[in-house]
């Protein structure tokens, strides 16, 4: 791996994209996926501070934000509410910047979106939105080299 790198190696989110349940949204503008590592204190005699952390999990949050263009996640998300079921779905996510030295792909599984937006807009504004999701598995697909 090289020491130094161009500014052309940087990589840009320009070049990420968005894959909900196999397809592509091409109206997605940025996308977060975290997992936030659960931890408990352990008291340890003998340190100065008396404690340490276990790892015991962790928790996948994330959010997906797009510009609305049609209302399809809207659709999904009132008929799953209708049927009592919780809308599950999958995200790919993809950052292939064609200066970088390779691309990252990540797909969550599990995926269910934390509130429904049933309208939110206004005057000489385009309209967008952001999801907030849970998530209950990973896998890491490629990695940049």
């Amino acid at each position: 791996m090289p020491e130094n790198y161009t500014a052309d190696q940087r990589i840009s989110g320009t070049f990420g994209e968005c894959w909900i349940d196999g397809e592509k949204w091409a109206e997605v503008y940025g996308l977060q996926i975290k997992i936030n590592i659960l931890k408990e204190d352990v008291l340890i005699c003998g340190r100065r501070n008396g404690r340490g952390k276990k790892v015991m999990g962790w928790d996948g949050t994330g959010s997906v934000r797009f510009t609305k263009v049609n209302s399809r996640i809207l659709k999904k998300q009132l008929e799953a509410l209708k049927e009592g079921k919780p809308l599950v779905t999958e995200i790919i996510s993809k950052l292939a910047d064609p200066a970088s030295l390779g691309s990252e792909r990540i797909a969550i599984t599990g995926v269910q979106f934390d509130d429904i937006t049933l309208a939110d807009w206004e005057s000489n504004k385009v309209i967008q939105e952001e999801k907030p999701f849970t998530f209950d598995d990973y896998e890491l697909i490629d990695a940049i080299a």
